[in-house]
């Protein structure tokens, strides 16, 4: 597994604490469950733009793998 440092501001810290012990999770799994959602949300948007362009250029696409 890889890991990360990310140094928090203040205030983000100390609410992302105070969460964790509300919920009853550590902050660490609170932080990697908002950066895998951050990342599906981002590669659904890449998605629908590379479906558009490869839409928008079907022939040429398609005359290049010829």
């Amino acid at each position: 597994m890889d890991q990360y440092t990310v140094a928090l501001p203040a205030d983000v810290g100390q609410a992302l604490a105070d969460l964790a012990d509300a919920v009853g999770r550590s902050p660490e799994d609170l932080v990697l469950e908002a950066v895998r959602e951050r990342l599906a949300k981002e590669a659904a948007r890449v998605r629908v733009a590379a479906e558009l362009l490869a839409d928008a250029h079907a022939d040429l696409l398609r005359r290049l793998g010829e």
